[in-house]
């Protein structure tokens, strides 16, 4: 399992795609969950938009699992 930190109170799904290198662009994203390969917390999620908080645990087809982490505030 691959922890990912974030610097904020959540990170939308998509970004976290970008973030953990599951792809490249927003649209990649968009159609990475239209064939319905990402769970979050054990259940099928098709949304972009999708706030994903520490604790959250996301499995991404042919790339692995992953789970957020709180990395501390940037300030």
């Amino acid at each position: 399992m691959k922890k990912i930190l974030i610097h904020s109170g959540y990170i939308k799904l998509d970004q976290f795609l970008k973030l953990s290198d599951c792809v490249s662009t927003g649209g990649m994203a968009k159609a990475l969950l239209q064939e319905g390969a990402v769970r979050v917390n054990g259940e099928l999620e098709e949304r972009r938009g999708r706030k994903l908080y520490p604790g959250d645990k996301i499995e991404v087809e042919d790339n692995g699992v992953f789970i957020v982490e709180d990395g501390g505030s940037r300030e």
